[in-house]
């Protein structure tokens, strides 16, 4: 069963090609993950979305993804509300349009 997961970003002004260069030429390649795609949703705001082939593949990465994120930290922005600087979600495809 398919899942996807996405994790919407702050980036900090004037950091953005910062943000982009930490998932550029492989850096974002972690175990399992079928297709990523980072799209940007507003002037700073950016959502990064995974495909995998399962929630076991997901959580096998984890620990990539963290050791990624801990590359780019300083250019994210807390994004209020107890989200902190990364505010993630997953789950399975239950209908493909």
């Amino acid at each position: 069963m398919q899942v996807y997961n996405v994790v919407k970003f702050k980036v900090k002004p004037g950091q953005q090609a910062a943000f982009l260069d930490a998932h550029r030429n492989g850096k974002a390649k972690w175990p399992g993950l079928d297709r990523g795609f980072i799209i940007q949703t507003g002037e700073q705001t950016f959502c990064l979305i995974g495909t995998w082939s399962g929630q076991d593949a997901l959580v096998a990465a984890r620990p990539a993804m963290i050791e990624t994120l801990n590359t780019f930290r300083a250019v994210l922005e807390d994004q209020g509300e107890g989200r902190g600087i990364t505010d993630a979600v997953s789950g399975s495809v239950i209908l493909d349009l």
